[in-house]
């Protein structure tokens, strides 16, 4: 038997004894009948088979295995009393703290109203924005452990939407974004009819549905689409429309990402708009996340 089989609760009771060198006195300072104490001590003694106390009527003594045992004792729950201490802390924090995720920059100059409404309501609250792949679809909702997000500003539709509860933060018109020496670039407004046969790029398969919608498969009749690659993040997404490897459709709202001479964009027709939402877990009703909401409100002019 070797000490790390002890309780903290032992070695706390083995101080408190030698500390006041006083059964009785020990008990009271740590609010325990006097025979549970001793008991617990000689449940010590045994495990570490070496008595720690010489007693008689009117005296306790340190054996000497109790003086080599006490200054272990002493740091290891001071060591076990600044660790509760940190965790505190570290909870106290994380109770203040809210993640909200996103795959690209909203923008719309909506987050800097969005944390100014939200500093307002919660000042001392830490709001984390965090980049999520274009892979989770959720923007971290449906993660676990530090991936995971309590908010996201996600595009419809989600996954698993039972999961999910929203609210609206912009409905946009869809665009396309082509190569600027695309021939349909000399046009101000294109047909999606016209782009059924263009190579498209799309969201990795894990995005799921939508993947599809920013594929307009609805849209198709049926038709399957033709996919030029795979793209991860609106930069590779850039080089991809630039170098002619496919055409993508993008909310107008996200325009700015994509403006650089090399590439259109142009107005599609024949589609139905994007809606970008502040989604969160049915049932997740915190203060935090209520004043996040209500900020975002505020923000869109829809409170």
């Amino acid at each position: 038997m070797t000490i790390a089989d002890v309780h903290l609760r032992d070695l706390r009771y083995f101080v408190a004894v030698a500390e006041h060198l006083h059964f009785t006195r020990a008990a009271e300072a740590l609010y325990v009948s006097q025979p549970a104490l001793s008991k617990q001590i000689h449940a010590l003694e045994s495990q570490l088979r070496a008595p720690l106390f010489e007693r008689d009527r009117r005296t306790v003594r340190l054996t000497a295995a109790g003086e080599a045992l006490l200054p272990g004792a002493r740091a290891v729950l001071s060591a076990w009393s600044a660790a509760e201490a940190d965790v505190a802390v570290a909870t106290a924090q994380e109770a203040r703290t809210l993640v909200v995720g996103m795959s690209t920059g909203v923008g719309r100059s909506l987050l800097p109203a969005v944390r100014a409404r939200f500093a307002a309501a919660a000042p001392d609250a830490d709001l984390r924005l965090r980049q999520v792949p274009w892979s989770d679809p959720t923007g971290g909702l449906a993660a676990t452990g530090e991936a995971a997000s309590d908010a996201a500003f996600v595009w419809l539709p989600l996954p698993d939407l039972e999961r999910f509860a929203y609210a609206p933060v912009a409905t946009e018109d869809r665009l396309v974004a082509l190569a600027a020496a695309h021939p349909r670039a000399a046009e101000d407004e294109i047909a999606f009819a016209d782009l059924l046969d263009e190579p498209f790029l799309a969201l990795p398969a894990q995005a799921g549905p939508l993947r599809d919608f920013w594929l307009a498969l609805d849209e198709r009749g049926g038709r399957p689409p033709r996919i030029g690659g795979e793209v991860s993040t609106s930069e590779e997404t850039a080089e991809s429309v630039s170098a002619g490897l496919g055409v993508v459709l993008l909310a107008a709202g996200n325009a700015a990402l994509f403006q650089r001479p090399d590439i259109a964009l142009r107005p599609v027709t024949g589609l139905p708009p994007a809606r970008l939402v502040l989604a969160w877990r049915q049932g997740d009703d915190r203060p935090l996340l209520r004043a996040l909401r209500t900020a975002v409100a505020q923000a869109t002019g829809s409170s």
